[in-house]
């Protein structure tokens, strides 16, 4: 599949790229999509949520009452989970919500989630550019110039550019990624996927 490549003004260069059919063609692995996106959203979690349980609270270890003869439950101590102030039953720990994900799924995940933006015409390349200062102004002209203001874009790099993601970082709906950093996630997030040309020559190498 060709797809034209556009300036940043959004008017045609007269080159195209060429997006090989056997990786952005072929059938769609909703499955491993749904994989990958569960595992980057597991990934986010923190994981540092605690609670203090019966051990780790600072109270008297003397016993409440007799044994026997009051005509309630027995109690031994004011830090059980049952008492005002004591500790919490079973809560939880830090743990970590990371899920593994084999190599040949996530690359699965991300052929399927990019063959699904190209067969909905939300794929778009444009060449490659820079700035040469960070300026949120230049970012929202170049995102104008492609008709991308009005829905979610990302826009995906060959490489890390640091001025261009700082002036993306003040508008709304809109990302900056590198292409080795690109997830199905944020492709299946973003209405509008946006490819410089030098992106394209390295998600087409990782996929291969």
């Amino acid at each position: 599949m060709k797809l034209e490549v556009l300036s940043v003004s959004g008017g045609s260069t007269g080159r195209s790229v060429d997006l090989p059919d056997n990786l952005f063609g072929g059938e769609q692995n909703e499955h491993a999509v749904y994989l990958a996106v569960k595992a980057y959203l597991a990934a986010q979690r923190q994981g540092t949520h605690k609670a203090k349980e019966k051990g780790e609270i600072t109270a008297s270890t003397k016993k409440i009452k007799r044994q026997k003869g009051t005509g309630t439950a027995r109690a031994g101590s004011v830090k059980s989970g049952t008492m005002r102030g004591g500790g919490r039953m079973f809560g939880p720990r830090p743990r970590k919500y990371t899920q593994k994900l084999n190599k040949k799924v996530k690359i699965a995940a991300r052929r399927s989630a990019l063959a699904s933006k190209l067969a909905n015409g939300q794929v778009k390349v444009v060449e490659n550019f820079t700035f040469d200062a960070p300026k949120t102004k230049d970012y929202i002209n170049v995102l104008e110039g492609l008709g991308c203001t009005g829905s979610k874009s990302l826009l995906v790099l060959g490489d890390y550019d640091n001025n261009v993601l700082l002036s993306s970082r003040n508008v709304q709906k809109a990302g900056v990624v590198a292409a080795s950093d690109l997830n199905t996630y944020e492709v299946m997030n973003s209405g509008t996927l946006v490819l410089s040309e030098g992106a394209v020559e390295k998600i087409v190498a990782s996929l291969s």
